[in-house]
């Protein structure tokens, strides 16, 4: 018979070979397989292989039935994908403490998958057989709809489970799932219930499509719980998105897909990643591709006509593209609901090694906003290739620190230590940082600064003293007329890789979240109103690309403005 071990190695070898048809990431997983066998055991890799505990898991699942589907009422066979993901997250243990390797497991995959299954054994046996006494297993989710998905299968579950009901081993009681030998329970958590995580003490967290969540609060309730847990467990499963912005693909995708690659410098032998998805040049039309986004759904036929059929919906009526492509095959596409960015294509726009910008001519872009909030000066440095640079630096006022990184959940903090954001003394923002900031990088770079755009609200004053300090200050209009052009403008140059920044995480953020409003004559412009998070950086960035624009032939802000008509 053989081995969970040795199947994991006929799997791997399968996979990078061909025989088996997957992703880039998904082989990258099984060549780490391969290369963690080689070190099992050593001196700087203190783990080895537990036959007996991947199989106790497996076969913890073969107890339960299919809940729906053409297979209902069958008992469940792990699928191979199944056995290599649970296979490795059970079956490595540290050969010293006994605990488990994997602490924390992500996991990408298209829609019927088998996701909510996995995780709903998952979560049975955290509670109720991993010898945990006292455990806590929480279904983390933004809405309690989508909470009560997992629960509900990890309900039906254990009521048609024998093993667990001859006798039955568990009570079902006021959305509790709990299980007295061990007395450990099972609830779903959400955060549209109010639920604050006080006072919890997670043996094991579940994120249920974690692409879904505008920010990372439920996970970091259930991180931070953890501490007192001896081997905890977390789970995130999901499929690809449109809000790039959210941390699913900001964070977590970014973070994952760098762990796994081979040529990148990134480890965590804590976390186990898998990710099942069309790779960048796949024919969404060739069905040969569709078994790497879907290595359960598109094994047999049934599953092949279900895609067959979505494809077919998604061709004919464009506007459920997005979903095909983000539920279906797995792709993270930017079609964010008036969204200003293509968000990869800004990040295909950063580099580690910013062109030498010493002594180069710039233009400025300030937005004051509110005092009590982020204010941000951005530069726009045209380059000698048709490039143009940006850098950004932002400001918030040290009393409203801390409340602001509560309510707009991002590391501001982080940030503040990369030297993207200052925080100025007191409960307002001291415009004086501002003007002290500018001074500064102008004389420490030798930077030539022709003007300084600034969006005339609230900025008066800051005019006038700059002005005094010698500087060319330009009112730059707040609408359509003056922003249109640019705002598009910056934007293609996005598109062509004619621009380049330092990857600043707080800039890419704001753009993140930028969304825009268009009229009758499709004239755009930044919308503050409707841009759920702060955007302050990019519309100071936008300002100073009004200015630098003059200097690019691509954009004629002259002409255009002449022969514009508008709608208001």
């Amino acid at each position: 018979m053989k081995t969970i071990k040795q199947f994991l190695l006929d799997y791997s070898r399968d996979v990078i070979s061909g025989e088996i048809v997957a992703c880039e990431k998904h082989i990258w997983a099984c060549q780490r397989f391969l290369e963690d066998i080689k070190k099992e055991a050593t001196e700087n890799f203190p783990y080895y292989f537990d036959d007996e505990k991947a199989r106790r898991f497996l076969y913890w699942m073969t107890q339960f039935k299919h809940t729906k589907g053409p297979l209902a009422g069958e008992n469940i066979v792990p699928e191979p994908i199944q056995i290599f993901i649970f296979g490795n997250v059970y079956g490595w243990i540290h050969k010293d403490t006994g605990y488990r390797r994997f602490t924390k497991v992500y996991w990408q995959v298209g829609r019927k998958n088998a996701k909510t299954q996995s995780l709903a054994c998952v979560a049975s046996y955290e509670a109720m057989a991993n010898g945990e006494n006292m455990s806590e297993v929480y279904i983390g989710a933004t809405k309690t709809e989508q909470a009560q998905i997992c629960w509900k299968e990890i309900k039906a579950q254990i009521e048609g489970c024998d093993l667990l009901n001859n006798p039955k081993k568990y009570n079902i009681a006021y959305s509790t799932i709990q299980h007295p030998k061990t007395n450990s329970t099972i609830k779903a958590l959400s955060k549209d219930a109010g639920k604050t995580g006080d006072g919890f003490n997670p043996q094991c967290g579940i994120i249920d499509e974690y692409h879904a969540h505008k920010t990372s609060e439920i996970y970091d309730i259930l991180d931070s719980g953890m501490g007192a847990r001896t081997q905890p467990l977390m789970v995130i499963i999901t499929t690809a998105g449109h809000e790039l912005n959210n941390p699913a693909y900001r964070v977590e995708y970014d973070y994952v897909s760098r762990l796994l690659d081979p040529n990148k410098v990134e480890t965590n032998e804590q976390y186990f990643v898998m990710v099942n998805e069309l790779d960048k040049d796949d024919d969404i039309k060739d069905e040969r591709n569709w078994i790497k986004a879907n290595p359960i759904l598109a094994s047999h036929e049934v599953g092949k006509k279900y895609l067959r059929d979505r494809l077919e919906m998604a061709l004919a009526i464009p506007e459920k593209m997005r979903d095909y492509l983000t539920k279906n095959m797995d792709v993270w596409v930017n079609m964010r609901d008036g969204g200003y960015m293509d968000m990869q294509a800004w990040t295909d726009c950063g580099s580690d090694q910013l062109s030498d910008l010493k002594n180069r001519e710039c233009y400025v872009g300030i937005d004051l906003s509110k005092t009590i909030d982020l204010t941000a000066a951005s530069f726009v440095f045209p380059l000698d290739d048709g490039r143009v640079a940006v850098e950004s630096h932002s400001f918030m006022p040290e009393d409203t620190f801390f409340e602001r990184m509560k309510t707009d959940n991002v590391p501001y903090d982080t940030w503040k230590d990369r030297g993207w954001l200052t925080t100025t003394d007191g409960a307002v923002v001291d415009y004086d940082y501002i003007r002290a900031y500018i001074k500064k990088m102008e004389q420490e770079n030798g930077w030539r600064i022709k003007e300084i755009g600034y969006d005339p609200y609230n900025a008066t004053q800051f005019a006038q003293q700059m002005e005094a300090d010698g500087y060319v200050m330009i009112e730059i209009r707040q609408g359509v007329a003056t922003l249109s052009e640019p705002t598009k403008g910056f934007r293609a140059k996005v598109k062509s890789k004619k621009v380049i920044h330092p990857k600043n995480s707080l800039l890419t953020w704001a753009m993140g979240n930028a969304v825009t409003k268009v009229d009758a004559q499709e004239n755009i412009m930044l919308d503050k109103s409707k841009s759920t998070q702060r955007i302050d950086p990019v519309a100071a960035l936008i300002n100073a690309y009004v200015r630098a624009s003059q200097t690019d032939n691509e954009v004629d802000l002259n002409s255009y403005i002449k022969s514009a008509s508008f709608s208001f």
